[in-house]
C-alpha cells in the first residue's frame, strides 16, 4: 500500500512539473513518459494492493447474505472469477509485454515493454492474494463477524461525556 502511496505521489509530482514547465515556457518533454509510467504502475499496483483485503475486485455482496457450505462455494467461486481474471492479465499481459519491445516510447526511445511488464506483475499478485483468501477462507471460514456500530472507545468517550453533562 505504501508503494501505491508513493507512485500516486509521484504521478501527482510530475503533473505539477509539466504544468510549470510548460508554463515558464520550458517543456520538459520526457516528464510526459515518467508522469504516464507512474499513473500505469500505481493503477496495476494499487489494484493488486486492494484485492489483498478484498477491497477491489469485490464480489462477495451476495455471499455476505449466505451461511455455511452454500456461502463457502460461493466465496470459492468468486475468487475463482479473481484467479481468472489474473491469469489472463498474466499470460496476455506477456504476451504484450514481449511484443511491446518493437515499440518506443519518444522521445526516450524506451521499450514500451516497460509500462507494459505492469500488467503480469499485476496478475502474480492477484492471482497470489486470490489463492492466499481461498486457503484462508477453507482453513478459518469465509464468514467473519460483522464489526460493531461503534467502536469500544467511542462508546466509552459518550459514556464519559454523558457523565459530565449529568454533573
Amino acid at each position: 500500500m505504501g508503494l501505491c502511496g508513493i507512485l500516486l505521489f509521484a504521478f501527482c509530482s510530475t503533473v505539477i512539473f509539466d504544468i510549470v514547465t510548460r508554463t515558464i515556457g520550458h517543456p520538459w518533454l520526457w516528464l510526459q513518459e515518467v508522469t504516464s509510467t507512474f499513473f500505469i504502475y500505481a493503477i496495476f499496483f494499487g489494484t493488486a494492493a486492494a484485492t489483498r483485503p478484498n477491497d477491489h475486485l469485490y464480489l462477495t455482496a451476495i455471499a455476505e447474505g449466505l451461511h455455511g457450505k452454500f456461502r463457502t462455494a460461493v466465496e470459492i467461486f468468486t475468487r475463482l472469477v479473481v484467479l481468472g481474471v489474473a491469469l489472463s492479465f498474466i499470460v496476455f499481459g506477456y504476451l504484450n509485454f514481449l511484443r511491446g519491445f518493437s515499440s518506443f516510447r519518444m522521445p526516450s526511445l524506451t521499450p514500451i515493454a516497460s509500462l507494459y511488464a505492469a500488467i503480469p506483475i499485476c496478475g502474480v499478485l492477484v492471482a497470489l492474494f486470490a489463492i492466499e483468501q481461498i486457503v484462508n477462507g477453507l482453513r478459518n471460514g469465509f464468514e467473519h463477524a460483522e464489526p460493531s456500530e461503534e467502536p469500544k472507545h467511542v462508546q466509552a468517550i459518550e459514556t464519559i461525556l454523558v457523565k459530565v453533562e449529568r454533573s
